[in-house]
């Protein structure tokens, strides 16, 4: 047992020019301190204390001396002219050594500071330190020292040695024998003088003798349990458990590509004159192959069987080679736009009422195949660039944590943050395995397809010519990408999250929600759709915009009214790019007064002629809808100013991409489409999958937008295995929905597959 002695003293002076000097001497170390006691906070503020309590340096018994004996010199001295009262009282600590699973009660105050004895038990290498409290206030710190003399326990000397945390009603600490070779180590409780540091007021700047506080009533209630924390075991199975889960998807893809290939491989062959689709049905031909155009499409239009000198709407898809689906930059997209007669056959046929795919497919397959590649050449560039300082800073941010021992830096729910190495949370790292498995598994399901593509095309299959949607594949790798690097750039976040690097996480998010509203776009406007360039671009401005957001946006107006003109004044530009097909152009003779003479023209040809109804109609109730939705999210941001500014853009991408897929099912369905049971599936599943992801992301376990110490109430235990957490299952459940969601993209039109392009409907 473990001998400490605690020294009381109290003085009535209040001369703070002549204190009594208590300086107490050991075998191993010297204390000292002054009376009245005096702690400095914000704007020069001095808090005094006459009454001081310390608990010295414990001695351990030796063979040379007994249990109980101890030398001790206390000296006390002023350099007053005249005689001070004070009062001495030497006691011994009754409770001075922590055990194991066992509450400790007890009460400090910042003059009269506490800390314990704590010894690991032989089959323990890993303790949580859990402290709570009933009171938010005072603020307090909890901090994990060696064993060393002397201890480092009042205010302005708390952060020189060890691990600590401040603290409101809860502190967690995790304690790994490894890093005490005497297997033993100190508690240390310290009150704080002020409690600005923990969410509490900031004190007035005053002048004079105002500033000075004699004796403030700051005692606080603590209870402190050391219990175990998890084995070396459940690291191994958490580790099973997140690959496991994960290579499951991969075993089910499998069952899926090979039920598929035996019932292709049972289907009767049919000769070329027919029409034979894998998987789709069979569709019979017996007339040739024309682009015909459907009846109620002549609005404003010419006869599409002789326009650009009576080439066929397709011709371009059956131009090519078979096989030569390369990357020649021989090739390129001006090839077909810089022609003026096919410039003036666009206006013509994007400015029909009723549009078919026929309509938005007449480029060559090879060209815009290309184009849409550059999507995924990019994208890994882009990854490259941006993960590698990333890294490289969470790196500095986790050896600053370990160097200083400050665990304020890093927003960890502690009650579930498992070590691991130089890693202080592992399982918040570990669960966004899932991103990484799956987004790669999407890679291989999408280079399955292309690779059958390649062999249809190879073989002249009707299927690559004037049938079904046109499949360009360079969206979905870099959605499969986009999904892996969100991965890696979460645990990234995760290493150690805070306020500064949250932009970490969500960047890819903004760049998967608007890839899959692209893609969504380009299966029915293959020809129109944004380029990678354009498309990377206005996903820059997002992320310039989140930044400037994370610095300004907490109190600044001016920013916010700013943001929210830039963002209604996009969706209206955006939503007359869409409507009019990319066919709207501001021009007029008369240079700056065409502008305005144009856009008054079309405000009164569509909005005061046709108000009754627009001459797009599904359009147009779209992009009211949408319009209404982002509107309302830039008059919210406007009055409520949110602190997370990251996840507000998110919040808009998100809300975007729905409205655009409800859009678009409905569409489906109201044009006589049907779902097949694959996307059928994947719908219902992202649906099930994405409800309970969002049940455990709303769990609050911590938050940079508050103090440390406050974000620290909101810990919860670990919900999983005993190794992970709510946000850890969130990850986990994420990842599975944004794979069922990248699936229902991929597989939502196959039925398709057996349609020919001029009876496939644009909306």
């Amino acid at each position: 047992q473990v001998d400490a002695v605690r020294v009381y003293v109290n003085s009535s002076s209040e001369n703070l020019q002549y204190p009594v000097l208590f300086v107490v001497r050991q075998q191993k170390g010297v204390l000292s301190w002054q009376v009245p006691l005096i702690f400095r906070g914000l704007y020069q503020r001095t808090y005094n204390y006459q009454e001081v309590g310390r608990t010295l340096c414990p001695s351990e018994p030796t063979p040379e001396t007994g249990p109980s004996d101890q030398i001790i010199f206390v000296d006390v001295s002023s350099m007053a002219p005249f005689n001070i009262a004070y009062e001495l009282l030497v006691t011994r600590l009754e409770n001075f050594q922590l055990e194991t699973n066992k509450a400790f009660n007890f009460t400090a105050s910042p003059s009269q500071p506490q800390y314990f004895l704590y010894k690991f038990p032989q089959d323990v290498d890993s303790v949580i330190i859990k402290v709570v409290s009933d009171a938010v206030y005072p603020c307090s710190v909890v901090s994990v020292q060696d064993i060393v003399c002397p201890v480092y326990d009042l205010d302005h000397n708390v952060e020189f040695n060890g691990v600590y945390q401040s603290m409101t009603k809860q502190a967690a600490i995790t304690v790994q024998r490894k890093d005490f070779p005497g297997e033993q180590f100190f508690v240390v409780f310290v009150i704080k003088p002020e409690d600005y540091a923990c969410g509490g007021s900031v004190p007035s700047s005053v002048h004079g003798n105002v500033n000075r506080t004699w004796n403030l009533q700051r005692t606080k209630n603590l209870q402190v349990t050391i219990v175990p924390s998890i084995k070396k075991s459940v690291y191994v199975q958490a580790m099973f458990f997140s690959f496991l889960s994960f290579l499951s998807f991969y075993l089910g893809s499998v069952v899926v590509a090979f039920v598929h290939y035996i019932s292709t491989d049972m289907k009767l062959t049919v000769p070329f004159g027919s029409v034979s689709i894998a998987g789709s049905g069979i569709m019979t031909s017996s007339h040739p192959i024309t682009a015909s155009t459907p009846e109620g499409s002549s609005y404003g239009a010419i006869d599409e069987s002789s326009s650009s000198g009576g080439r066929q709407l397709s011709s371009p898809e059956r131009g090519p080679p078979a096989g030569s689906d390369t990357d020649s930059s021989v090739e390129e997209e001006s090839d077909f736009d810089t022609m003026p007669e096919i410039e003036s056959d666009k206006n013509v046929i994007r400015t029909k009422v009723f549009l078919y795919l026929s309509d938005l497919s007449r480029k060559d397959r090879r060209i815009v195949s290309k184009k849409y590649k550059i999507y995924f050449w990019n994208i890994i560039t882009i990854a490259v660039f941006y993960a590698l300082p990333v890294i490289q800073l969470v790196i500095t941010y986790q050896t600053v944590v370990n160097v200083t021992g400050n665990q304020d830096i890093c927003y960890y729910n502690f009650l579930c943050a498992h070590p691991l190495g130089v890693l202080s949370a592992f399982n918040n790292i570990l669960s966004n395995v899932g991103h990484m498995l799956l987004g790669f598994l999407f890679l291989l399901i999408v280079l399955r397809r292309d690779i059958l593509h390649r062999r249809a095309m190879e073989m002249k299959d009707v299927y690559t010519l004037d049938y079904g949607i046109p499949k360009h594949f360079g969206l979905f790798y870099a959605m499969g990408i986009a999904l892996m690097m969100e991965g890696v750039l979460s645990a990234c976040y995760h290493v150690c999250p805070n306020y500064s690097n949250f932009q970490f996480d969500t960047s890819f998010m903004y760049m998967i929600a608007g890839l899959c509203m692209l893609k969504l776009y380009q299966t029915r406007h293959p020809d129109i759709n944004a380029s990678a360039y354009s498309a990377y671009a206005s996903f820059a401005v997002v992320i310039c915009l989140a930044v400037l957001g994370v610095v300004f946006g907490k109190n600044d107006m001016w920013f916010w009214v700013i943001f929210s003109m830039i963002h209604v004044l996009a969706s209206l530009a955006l939503s007359t790019q869409i409507y009019y097909m990319g066919r709207f152009k501001i021009d007029g003779p008369d240079s700056d007064l065409g502008i305005f003479r144009r856009a008054a023209m079309v405000l009164y040809t569509d909005c005061i002629q046709q108000c009754s109804r627009p001459m797009y109609m599904d359009r147009m109730v779209l992009l009211i809808v949408g319009n209404l939705v982002n509107w309302s999210f830039a008059i919210f941001g406007l009055v409520y100013r949110p602190r997370d500014f990251a996840s507000y853009i998110l919040g808009i991408f998100i809300c975007n991409l729905l409205l655009y897929l409800a859009f678009y099912i409905i569409m489906k369905l109201r044009s006589s489409e049907k779902l097949l049971p694959i996307p059928l599936f994947c719908i219902v599943a992202t649906a099930v999958v994405w409800a309970a992801a969002l049940y455990f992301f709303f769990q609050t376990l911590s938050s940079w937008e508050e103090t440390p110490a406050e974000s620290r109430e909101k810990n919860r235990p670990c919900i999983l295995l005993g190794f992970f957490d709510d946000h850890d299952v969130w990850h986990f459940l994420s990842a599975a929905a944004l794979f069922f969601s990248f699936l229902v993209l991929l597989t939502l039109d196959d039925d398709l597959d057996a349609v020919r392009r001029d009876k496939i409907p644009v909306f």
